[in-house]
C-alpha cells in the first residue's frame, strides 16, 4: 500500500508525540524540577522585564523576582509554626477541661433517654501524654530509620529545592532567546495559529495570576481583621494563612477552617467562641465563592464550578499534590485549546453536512449592468 505525502507527515507526528510521550514518561521524576522551575519562571518573566526596562541589569533583575518569591513562601511556611508551637502543648492541657465541660453537660441528658454515656477524660488525658510527651525515644528511632531507608529520596527532596531556583535563574535570564528558538521549531505554515494559540494562553493565565493575587489578599485581610474581631490570639498568623492558602482551592480553606477551630476549641473552652470562628469561615466562604472569585477569578478564566472540581479531582489524581497547585491554570490552557477546537467543530463539514457543496447565490446585477 502506498501513501500519500499527507499521510506521511500525520504518521510522522503521531510517531514524534509517541516518542515524546514515552520519554516524557520515562524521565517524569527528573522533570519534576525542570517544568516546576519553567513555571516559575513563567510568573516571575514580567516582573523581570519591568525591572529590565527600569535600567536593572537582567541578572539582577532575576535574582531578586526568585528571593522574593522564596521570601513569599518561607513567610507562609513560617506563619504555621507559631500556630502548632502554640496549639500542640495546649493540647495535653486544655482538652480534658473541655471534655470535663462535655460530660457535665451530656451525662445528665443521656441520662433522661437510659443511655449510660461518658467520656472517659483520664484515657484521653494519658493518650494525649504519651502523644505530646512520650515516645520521643521511638520517634527519633523511626526518624533515623527512615532516614537510612529513604536517604536518597530525602536527598532527591533537598536536591530539587535547592535545583528548581537555580534552573529558574538561568531560565529567566534567557527567556526571550528561548521563547524565539522554541518558534523555530513549529513548521512555518503552522506559525500564525500557533502564534495566536500562545497569545490567548498568555492572556488568560496573565489574568489568572493577577485575579488570583487579588483573591488571596482580599481574604487574607478578611480572615485576619473578622478572627481578631472576635478575639482569637492567633487571628494574625490563621487569618493570613488561610487568605495565601486558597492558592489550593479548597485545600488551603480546609486547613486554614481546622486550625482555627481548633485554636477557638482551645482558647474559648466555649461552644460560643467556637461557634464564632465557625461563623467567619461560613461567611468568608460564602463571600470566596458568590462574589470574590468569581468577580476577581472565575471570569477571567471562563471556567465553570463544576469544572473547576473536575479538574482538581483529575490533576490530582493524576499528578498528586502538585496536580492540585496546576490544575487551574493548566484548566485555564485547555480552555483555550478546547475553544478553538469547539469553533472549527462547528464550522466544519461534520458539524454542518454539505456546508462545502451548498450552491453559492447568484449575484444581483447592479443597476443598469446586464
Amino acid at each position: 500500500m502506498t501513501l500519500s505525502p499527507a499521510q506521511i507527515r500525520s504518521l510522522t507526528w503521531v510517531a514524534i508525540a509517541v516518542a515524546i510521550w514515552a520519554l516524557l514518561t520515562v524521565l517524569a521524576p527528573v522533570l519534576m524540577p525542570f517544568v516546576l522551575a519553567a513555571v516559575m519562571a513563567y510568573a516571575l518573566h514580567p516582573l523581570v522585564e519591568k525591572l529590565n526596562d527600569r535600567r536593572i541589569p537582567r541578572w539582577l533583575g532575576a535574582g531578586v523576582a526568585i528571593a522574593l518569591l522564596m521570601l513569599v513562601l518561607l513567610a507562609v511556611v513560617l506563619l504555621i509554626v507559631p500556630v502548632i508551637t502554640k496549639q500542640v502543648p495546649l493540647l495535653k492541657e486544655q482538652v480534658p477541661a473541655l471534655l470535663d465541660r462535655v460530660n457535665d453537660s451530656l451525662v445528665p441528658l443521656a441520662g433522661r433517654f437510659g443511655i449510660d454515656l461518658q467520656i472517659d477524660v483520664a484515657q484521653v488525658r494519658e493518650w494525649l501524654k504519651d502523644l505530646v510527651t512520650g515516645h520521643e525515644q521511638e520517634l527519633i528511632n523511626g526518624l533515623l530509620s527512615s532516614l537510612r531507608i529513604g536517604g536518597s529520596a530525602l536527598a532527591a527532596v533537598f536536591g530539587n529545592l535547592v535545583l528548581t531556583p537555580i534552573v529558574a535563574y538561568y531560565l529567566l535570564l534567557d527567556w526571550a532567546g528561548l521563547v524565539e528558538r522554541s518558534k523555530r521549531l513549529i513548521p512555518p505554515r503552522w506559525l500564525p495559529s500557533v502564534q495566536s494559540f500562545l497569545d490567548e494562553t498568555d492572556e488568560v493565565l496573565g489574568q489568572y495570576l493577577r485575579g488570583q493575587l487579588l483573591v488571596m489578599g482580599v481574604l487574607a485581610v478578611f480572615y485576619t481583621v473578622a478572627l481578631a474581631l472576635v478575639g482569637l490570639k492567633l487571628a494574625l498568623p490563621i487569618g493570613v494563612f488561610t487568605g495565601l492558602a486558597v492558592f489550593v482551592p479548597y485545600l488551603g480553606f480546609g486547613l486554614g477552617l481546622v486550625m482555627g477551630l481548633l485554636a477557638a476549641v482551645l482558647q474559648f473552652q466555649s461552644l460560643t467562641g467556637v461557634a464564632l470562628v465557625g461563623v467567619v469561615y461560613a461567611v468568608g466562604q460564602v463571600a470566596e465563592s458568590m462574589y470574590v472569585t468569581p468577580r476577581l477569578l472565575g471570569e477571567r478564566i471562563g471556567l465553570h464550578p463544576i469544572a473547576v472540581i473536575f479538574a482538581l479531582m483529575a490533576f490530582g489524581h493524576l499528578f498528586g499534590f502538585v496536580g492540585v497547585l496546576i490544575a487551574l491554570p493548566a484548566s485555564a490552557v485547555l480552555l483555550v485549546g478546547i475553544r478553538r477546537a469547539k469553533a472549527g467543530y462547528l464550522a466544519s463539514d461534520l458539524y454542518l453536512p454539505g456546508a462545502a457543496t451548498a450552491p453559492v447565490a447568484p449575484v444581483q446585477p447592479k443597476d443598469g449592468a446586464e
